[in-house]
């Protein structure tokens, strides 16, 4: 996927979520995922603001990332339903908000946009978004499409960054995936994880946050996909 801007092993930014995200990312959680895509209490901005990317966890994702092939035509079918997905959120995101959309104004440049998550935040407050064109950074994925990229990037950018109120650290990246995730199927879910949680990981336990690793089109273990131990210790909930 590669974020819209780089990310940092920076101490963790946080920030309040951009509330009309939020709540657009529960009511679409909610109106396509059933009652809930995770069983359990939904987790608060404030437990969002305390999640922590667990160094021995990220050094086992990122050992798994790394050791997979490529591309993986086992993956392919959880790659469809995951374009499909996103796809559908982004129409979502930037729909009208006279007929159930969000009304954000996305805008794909050639540049890194921002600076760092405030000033993506300032833009999405006021309903824009600025995204680095996959073609500008020599997007070489096996499987997504530079479009389906970057609607990727626009939509993990609001739905995962913006309404968790978590930045582009180590740490916001790992909240981003937990957050996101939560608008994805199971199918789809395997997929949205090796593209964020998977690249984040190797990104910073195999080359330091120096330089983005090779994308891919696999799945990682299960488990990786699996948010509910995660979202068990934020919330007290117990295990499922």
């Amino acid at each position: 996927m590669f974020a819209t801007t780089t990310p940092s092993t920076a101490s963790a930014s946080t920030f309040p979520p951009v509330g009309y995200l939020r709540a657009g990312a529960s009511r679409y959680a909610t109106a396509h995922r059933g009652r809930a895509a995770h069983r359990g209490r939904v987790v608060t901005p404030e437990e969002y603001a305390r999640v922590r990317l667990d160094p021995r966890v990220g050094r086992l994702i990122a050992d798994a990332y790394e050791a997979a092939p490529a591309s993986d035509p086992r993956a392919y079918r959880a790659y469809a339903a995951f374009c499909r997905e996103t796809v559908r959120q982004y129409h979502f995101l930037v729909g009208r908000v006279e007929f159930g959309g969000l009304g954000l104004t996305v805008r794909i440049v050639d540049e890194d946009p921002y600076r760092d998550a405030d000033e993506m935040v300032a833009d999405v407050r006021e309903r824009r978004l600025k995204v680095w064109s996959s073609a500008a950074t020599g997007n070489a994925h096996p499987y997504l499409s530079d479009g389906e990229n970057d609607m990727f990037r626009a939509v993990h950018d609001a739905f995962g960054h913006a309404a968790s109120g978590r930045g582009f650290d180590g740490d916001g990246e790992e909240a981003a995936w937990l957050k996101h995730s939560t608008m994805y199927p199971p199918l789809a879910r395997r997929a949205m994880t090796t593209e964020t949680r998977g690249q984040n990981c190797a990104l910073i336990f195999r080359y330091g946050g120096g330089r983005f690793p090779s994308q891919k089109a696999v799945l990682l273990p299960g488990a990786v996909s699996d948010p509910g131990r995660l979202i068990a210790a934020l919330t007290g909930a117990g295990p499922r």
